[in-house]
């Protein structure tokens, strides 16, 4: 197992200011203990011959074909629209142009 002590701990916790107790120093060294040596049991397993993934399992475009369906005309776009100009949506002005 993985040589984290408590003082280690202690120190972490001072420079995260994390205020901890002395129980939760004692708790803290034996969980960041298996925790570092997960982590090293995992970095022994990815050698060389590995390859790197980002993902466990191969992915494909998952995307539909891009299918033109109904289009409304300008004149069915702005039927419900307040107020238009020329074919286009007009809304008040939120800068002030001057």
């Amino acid at each position: 197992m993985a040589e984290i002590t408590r003082d280690d701990v202690a120190h972490l916790a001072q420079l995260a200011r994390i205020e901890m107790s002395e129980a939760e120093l004692d708790k803290m060294a034996g969980e960041l203990a298996h925790i570092v040596d997960a982590v090293k049991s995992v970095s022994e397993a990815a050698g060389p011959d590995v390859p790197a993934t980002s993902h466990p399992i191969p992915l494909s475009n998952v995307f539909r074909e891009d299918v033109v369906g109904h289009v409304l005309t300008p004149a069915e776009a702005l039927s419900g629209a307040p107020d238009s100009d020329e074919d286009r949506f007009r809304v008040p002005a939120i800068l002030d142009e001057e």
